[in-house]
């Protein structure tokens, strides 16, 4: 099967994240790799490391935690659990962070438009 269509996730490699020390990043489908204008990625955030503030003027970014537990705040809406079951829509420029990572998290996160 073509390798664009159907790729084994194992197979893909994790990189640092590009602002957050400790955290990686594991991008599944990006505009540069796959001409789409939507960027799909694992996030693991291990215990001891968080995702500073920041903000992405020109994306919405979605988040779905896969395993873990930790606090995450989105300007105007405050502090609140991210784990699984619960899913996050930040819209683009929003201030948020991820903190007190209370187990080790692994999210689905999804940029639009793409990130990278």
């Amino acid at each position: 099967m073509d390798s664009e269509i159907n790729r084994k996730v194992d197979e893909i490699a994790w990189m640092p994240h590009p602002v957050a020390q400790g955290v990686s990043i594991k991008p599944l489908i990006t505009s540069q790799k796959h001409d789409l204008n939507v960027t799909c990625m694992l996030v693991n955030v291990p215990v001891g490391r968080e995702v500073p503030e920041h903000i992405h003027q020109e994306q919405d970014d979605i988040l779905f935690p896969l395993q873990g537990k930790a606090v995450m705040w989105v300007e105007g809406a405050g502090d609140f659990s991210l784990e699984p079951g619960v899913i996050v829509r930040v819209p683009k420029g929003k201030k948020h962070r991820i903190a007190g990572i209370a187990e080790d998290l692994l999210f689905f996160d999804v940029f639009y438009p793409a990130l990278i």
